[in-house]
């Protein structure tokens, strides 16, 4: 395999996922963060990291926009639900240092 088709390879995955996770508004992050250890905020933070790194300016709302499909203000306001006690004693407890 080439470095070319690897590299769209896993563009076009990158795409699935942001594509799913954007169709999936009912899981919150916090679930995801308890399962996975990342959630949507990271992978716009990632993304940002990416472009910081390839020189190409880029802030975080942007980035939470495209990963979002929305403005993460918007995304807020239509599908954040407040975590449960539960889920934040968990979060802590997968994530003391966060």
């Amino acid at each position: 395999m080439t470095q070319e088709l690897k590299t769209e390879l896993e563009a076009a995955a990158f795409r699935r996922l942001v594509e799913h996770l954007q169709q999936r508004k009912d899981v919150q992050n916090i679930d995801l963060m308890n399962l996975s250890g990342f959630c949507r905020n990271c992978l716009s933070k990632w993304y940002k990291a990416e472009a910081d790194q390839r020189g190409q300016e880029m802030d975080l709302d942007t980035a939470r926009e495209i990963v979002y499909g929305m403005p993460y203000s918007e995304w807020k306001q239509k599908y954040q639900q407040e975590s449960t006690p539960e889920q934040k004693q968990e979060f802590q407890r997968q994530n003391p240092d966060h």
